[in-house]
């Protein structure tokens, strides 16, 4: 499957973006993994799986955590406005 690289930008400037690219997405949920863990996990593990509530928690948490990131992304890509 071929990527369509920009005019101007050479395979190794595109691969370089590529794993700039992946270098933030791995931090970005490995961000998000460790907040929501540390907030919805209670510390005594008692089961081995999630109970109901620390799931809820984790599904909430994850998608405010998606939203704001959205959101900041808008922003910044806007010339730093607030998204309409």
């Amino acid at each position: 499957m071929a990527a369509n690289i920009p005019a101007g930008i050479d395979k190794e400037q595109a691969f370089g973006m590529a794993e700039t690219e992946m270098e933030y997405r791995v931090e970005l949920f490995n961000r998000l993994a460790q907040t929501c863990f540390n907030k919805c996990v209670d510390k005594r593990y008692k089961e081995a799986e999630l109970n109901m509530g620390e799931n809820s928690c984790i599904d909430r948490c994850v998608s405010k955590y998606w939203q704001v990131n959205s959101m900041i992304g808008q922003m910044l890509s806007a010339g730093g406005r607030p998204p309409m």
